[in-house]
């Protein structure tokens, strides 16, 4: 059985396979190497990928995409707040967790981000079975190298849904390094630096390479700074345009905001081989058509915070790694912003002119990567991966709270994993019998900036006076980032632990259990929607071939014009019902009638 790799990307994914001692993009079921990330309800149809992207502008309530920046988020995140004003479609708070509101088959459905991208996901896994000729259930999922515990853990739970058997997540930079070094494999030392800029997200990492070997030295990033920013800057900037071009606001116009941003991706990608883009769509508000265009040179000043940030995070993750800039030996481009000019000439400039790599695609190379490391851990090892090595590293650092709110930090970002750590608690108070032990993840010095991730509590600590008591707490992060915590007290031995695998406020099991199920309709819905479809054009074929064969027949004048009379009727009836096919009966009636009268 086939163990794929799936990059699940903000505006596109892609998936790829390991066999016969290379990575195989798996096409999609139009021919097509990347799928966008898109899924569209339209009346009682559900479409996804290149389908529901052509939907974008008519049904822009009921089409979803860039679900990747709410994944694993909260509700008042202030990054869903501002992503919330130029999305077309409705999210909602439910308990301060980002829900989508969506009419489907006559009723309003509501769904969480997970269940979005698992629709993605299983598009993708029907692909892959297509393409393989055999049924697929594992896989390596990518995700973003910033990506917190609650985001990795909502993407498995996205491919839990999907029916898919996550064997492993991988960092998108490190799939991408993995692909570069197996692609240019050298006996040679390379410190390499991996600069990620997708759609939605944007990591940096560097990884030394030798041979089939490859150490993480270093990793960072913004999971919320991507090609989608940059879209977003020009939609504001040509939403005032119009504004003083009419003296109209379309700002709460999701139709038109929706149409514009078409046209701003559109001008962007223009702007990556030209000095100058137009950007036009016609009767956008008020019956107005909007002309404009905008600079190569525009564009770079709108983002040019942006392009900072991205460089700052390059700088940055130099200075965890303990290398310097002279040190490395390879910039590798992966990601469809990194052909922005703008991108590789501040980079070009900062490493002293060193000549980006550009060799390897940069939208599919995450995948490749992925499916070579979803090769070695899957049963059938390829005969080239026997030397195969990988050591990660984790991005946040994980701490305990301390006494005053404060993060006391175990496991800094960026140690190599799997690890393990040992640090001591004292009791805070004389006589004190029981220790709360609460795990937080973040950078910040205060653990009500950084992220919770769980707690537990351990009883049976011997009376002693404040600070006297000792609790030995034991954090093991294995191969899989999943974090185990085991706290000790050292005088009786008691203990109590915990296996951090999900974040409190995700999914339980019986939810994904709900939401397996609820796929299951969704497909078993799909596939009779599909043969009720080809049953309507199997009826509409029929119904012409009998209409071209009236004239081959000898008939009488009044058996003719019968014929023709049903031939019209029946394609009369399929006209009317062409938005939403019929039901099997009636399909299956009307033929029957057909045949009848032309036998």
């Amino acid at each position: 059985m086939p163990t794929i790799g799936i990059d699940l990307g903000t505006t596109n994914s892609c998936m790829a396979v390991f066999r016969n001692g290379r990575a195989e993009i798996i096409a999609n079921d139009l021919g097509n190497r990347v799928t966008p990330s898109y899924v569209s309800f339209t009346g009682n149809e559900r479409l996804v990928g290149e389908a529901a992207k052509e939907e974008a502008t008519e049904y822009f309530k009921n089409t979803l995409y860039q679900i990747k920046r709410l994944i694993g988020r909260t509700y008042d995140d202030p990054s869903v707040q501002a992503d919330m004003k130029l999305w077309g479609f409705t999210v909602i708070n439910d308990d301060n967790k980002p829900k989508i509101s969506v009419v489907h088959d006559h009723k309003r459905n509501v769904f969480r981000p997970e269940q979005i991208s698992a629709m993605v996901l299983e598009k993708m896994k029907i692909a892959a079975e297509a393409f393989l000729g055999e049924t697929v259930t594992d896989a390596v999922i990518t995700v973003p190298a910033y990506f917190n515990h609650a985001q990795r853990k909502a993407t498995r739970d996205a491919g839990l849904i999907a029916g898919l058997n996550v064997i492993g997540m991988i960092n998108e930079p490190t799939a991408a390094a993995v692909a570069y070094g197996l692609d240019r494999q050298s006996d040679s030392e390379r410190n390499v630096l991996i600069f990620d800029l997708g759609g939605g997200t944007f990591d940096v990492t560097i990884v030394k390479i030798k041979g089939r070997k490859f150490d993480v030295k270093a990793t960072g990033g913004d999971t919320h700074l991507g090609g989608e920013d940059f879209d977003n800057i020009l939609v504001k900037y040509f939403v005032s345009e119009f504004k003083q071009q009419r003296g109209e606001d379309i700002s709460e116009n999701k139709r038109a905001l929706n149409r514009l941003r078409v046209a701003c991706e559109a001008a962007k990608r223009k702007l990556s081989s030209s000095t100058n883009a137009k950007v036009q769509v016609d009767a956008l508000q008020g019956g107005h058509d909007f002309r404009s265009s905008i600079s190569q040179a525009k564009f770079e000043n709108l983002n040019h915070s942006f392009f900072e940030r991205v460089l700052d995070t390059v700088k940055n993750t130099l200075s965890d790694s303990g290398l310097k800039k002279e040190n490395i030996d390879d910039v590798v481009l992966v990601g469809g912003s990194t052909r922005i000019p703008k991108i590789q000439a501040m980079l070009e400039k900062y490493f002293d002119n060193m000549k980006l790599k550009r060799t390897i695609n940069p939208d599919e190379a995450v995948a490749c990567g992925a499916a070579v490391y979803a090769s070695s851990l899957g049963f059938v090892k390829d005969p080239a991966l026997e030397e195969f090595a990988l050591e990660d590293v984790i991005p946040l650092s994980i701490g305990i709270k301390s006494h005053g709110g404060k993060m006391s930090f175990a496991i800094p970002r960026n140690t190599k994993i799997p690890t393990k750590v040992r640090k001591t608690r004292s009791t805070v108070a004389d006589n004190q019998e029981r220790m709360g032990i609460k795990i937080y993840e973040g950078e910040r010095a205060l653990i009500k900036d950084n992220h919770f991730l769980d707690e537990f509590t351990i009883s049976g600590i011997p009376p002693a006076p404040r600070t006297k008591g000792e609790v030995e707490v034991l954090l093991e992060i294995n191969a899989c980032g999943i974090l185990h915590v085991e706290a000790i007290e050292k005088i009786t031995g008691n203990s109590s632990e915990i296996t951090i695998a999900r974040d409190k406020g995700r999914l339980s099991e019986n939810e994904i259990k709900r939401m397996v199920q609820e796929a299951e309709k969704f497909r078993e819905r799909d596939q009779e929607l599909k043969q009720r479809c080809n049953a309507r054009n199997a009826l509409e074929n029929y119904a012409y071939t009998v209409k071209e064969g009236v004239d081959q027949k000898n008939l009488t004048r009044q058996q003719r014009e019968s014929i023709m009379s049903k031939v019209t009727e029946i394609l009369q009836w399929l006209d009317i019902n062409k938005t939403e096919p019929p039901e099997m009966s009636e399909l299956e009636e009307k033929k029957r009638e057909l045949e009848e009268i032309s036998q």
